[in-house]
């Protein structure tokens, strides 16, 4: 019989590949005392070379994929691995104590990053600690004849399998290649999902454990429609999924036909469907997928992605290409998110017990001025190119977004004193992710322009259950009558101030969220590009004024989310 697993349906798709393993090997080595010291000399010296060649690999891969600025990183590690005096001490260790390789190895490369790291007033050299511990890891591997997994050299179909994919590991995926990814951890709005579906690849999280359960080189069948991972596939399982796989890419073929289309409800009502991107690169997808504009474009990967704070300049060309590529459609940029679980290795950020709740987004953005200036000037300069719309993160209270549009308001002056153009027409809006803002939604939106629901966290936050978890995903309901009611005074109140309401969440794309929110009166419908034209076509057979029946039935008469559930079940077969 067949071994199956199940996850987290995350990303749809269905993928039949080998497994390629991205977890840790094991570099353990015992410390012994050699004779034959010019043979360990050989060995290191031959591993110093086997590790060259792969930072090599991985940084033309790193250039291609993801730009000079996030390859430099590597450079920095050749360097590492050319430094005569690193090697030197290594090779006299090896000759004077007559330890082996490996611990010759990190007996120095202990020294150096220790001696680095002591340097508290030079970020500088502090950074050289990390350059030279990555390195040493590498050489240690080749010495013990293990390979470092990375996801940036694979270079035949697989499906990679991980305890989860950071955000950077994810930005590396060859889509070529990588044919769908599965996860011990996570759910589905994690944020190795969000990309998954924004780089449309299949993909099944919180499977608990995967890692332990497959060998690279395995064929597995991932059927991320159904959150099913089948292992070992009988001949029988293979020709039936490679029959499903067919379907699914001729039921993607015929949504294709909806790329041009408006997005328009049975009864007339027009709809916008924006795509959530991460990078100026995602603007192709969005675009391959019909949508009417960008509904989140999370700038943190702008600062992920880059061995220092990008400069004005650099961020100003990101929104400027993004922008001229919507062509005057709408482009909703949202403010640095950092924080949570999003970290930069070049701004120290406190340990906190709870980080989603701590310092993070418009809290770092109000305390390091500077900082929130920088990306603000480019996002003023850029906006001559577009349709901007500017959006606060993380917003709690109304004072905070009165200091943030205060800070705007002042660099726009700036600008503008400078002789420099900047649009007459920028909306400043804010993030509703905090249940005390959408509470508070009927005073805030006196003030700003537009709101964007961010469900992912909304949800988090209103069912005190940490969306990273896959003990509690269960608690991730977007159904739920509490959620609902949330969203329908968060839109209304808007509506009642003369601005729109939209939704940044992966909520915005869920096909049973979707006639809920169309009932309510959600203006603009954000989501993963992928998701966009199931979407359109959903919305292409309801009827406004049914489903408006049915939103103030499911936040008036039910108790739960199955209640919810079946209840547009009952809307959707009439």
């Amino acid at each position: 019989m067949t071994d199956k697993l199940t996850g987290i349906a995350a990303s749809d798709g269905i993928a039949i590949a080998p497994v390629y393993l991205l977890v840790d090997p094991d570099l353990s080595f015992e410390k012994v005392s050699v004779t034959d010291t010019d043979h360990e000399q050989a060995r290191l010296s031959a591993a110093v070379e086997q590790a060259k060649g792969e930072i090599e690999k991985i940084r033309q891969v790193a250039l291609v994929q993801l730009g000079e600025a996030e390859a430099q990183v590597f450079d920095a590690h050749l360097l590492v691995l050319s430094d005569p005096e690193f090697l030197a001490q290594i090779n006299q260790v090896i000759q004077e104590e007559k330890f082996n390789a490996e611990a010759a190895l990190t007996q120095v490369s202990d020294m150096f990053v220790g001696m680095f790291e002591a340097m508290e007033d030079n970020p500088y050299m502090q950074e050289r600690a990390s350059d030279i511990r990555d390195v040493s890891q590498r050489i240690l591997a080749a010495l013990l004849g293990v390979t470092l997994a990375s996801p940036s050299t694979i270079d035949e179909e697989v499906i990679l399998v991980a305890r989860d994919l950071t955000p950077s590991d994810t930005a590396q995926l060859n889509r070529d290649y990588v044919k769908a990814f599965v996860t011990n951890i996570g759910g589905r709005t994690s944020h190795s999902a969000i990309m998954a579906r924004s780089l449309e690849i299949p993909a099944i999280v919180g499977t608990d454990s995967i890692t332990q359960n497959v060998e690279n080189g395995q064929m597995i069948i991932v059927d991320a429609i159904e959150g099913i991972i089948i292992l070992e596939p009988t001949a029988e399982e293979l020709a039936e999924y490679r029959q499903k796989l067919k379907d699914y890419q001729t039921y993607r073929k015929d949504l294709e036909q909806l790329i041009d289309s408006s997005s328009v409800s049975k009864d007339g009502v027009e709809i916008e469907l924006a795509a959530n991107i991460g990078t100026p690169k995602d603007v192709k997808g969005a675009l391959a997928n019909g949508a009417d504009g960008i509904g989140l474009y999370r700038t943190e990967f702008l600062y992920m992605d880059a061995s220092d704070f990008p400069t004005e300049e650099d961020q100003y060309q990101a929104y400027k290409e993004v922008l001229m590529a919507m062509e005057n459609k709408g482009v909703v940029v949202r403010t640095m998110d950092i924080g949570g679980d999003k970290h930069l290795p070049y701004l120290q950020l406190p340990e906190e017990m709870n980080p989603f709740l701590g310092y993070r987004a418009i809290r770092v953005s109000l305390d390091q001025i500077e900082m929130f200036k920088t990306q603000l000037r480019a996002l003023l300069r850029a906006s001559i190119h577009g349709k901007l719309r500017i959006m606060f993160p993380m917003i709690a209270t109304l004072e905070e977004f009165q200091q943030a549009k205060s800070i705007f308001e002042e660099v726009k002056k700036d600008l503008l004193s400078d002789g420099q153009d900047v649009a007459d027409d920028i909306q400043v809006g804010i993030m509703i992710e905090i249940p005390a803002a959408a509470i508070n939604a009927d005073q805030l939106a006196k003030e700003v322009d537009f709101f964007s629901i961010g469900t992912n966290d909304l949800i988090q936050y209103t069912m005190a259950a940490d969306r990273m978890n896959e003990k509690v995903s269960y608690l991730y309901q977007p159904y739920h009558p509490s959620i609902l009611r949330l969203v329908k005074f968060v839109v209304e109140s808007a509506h009642k101030e003369g601005k729109w309401a939209g939704m940044c969440g992966e909520m915005a794309g869920d096909q049973t969220a979707v006639p809920l929110l169309l009932g309510i009166g959600l203006d603009e419908f954000s989501m993963s590009a992928s998701s966009i034209l199931k979407t359109r076509k959903l919305i292409s057979e309801l009827d406004t004024k049914a489903m408006k029946e049915l939103a103030d039935r499911a936040t008036t008469e039910c108790a739960n989310s199955s209640q919810v559930v079946d209840l547009v079940n009952e809307y959707i077969s009439r």
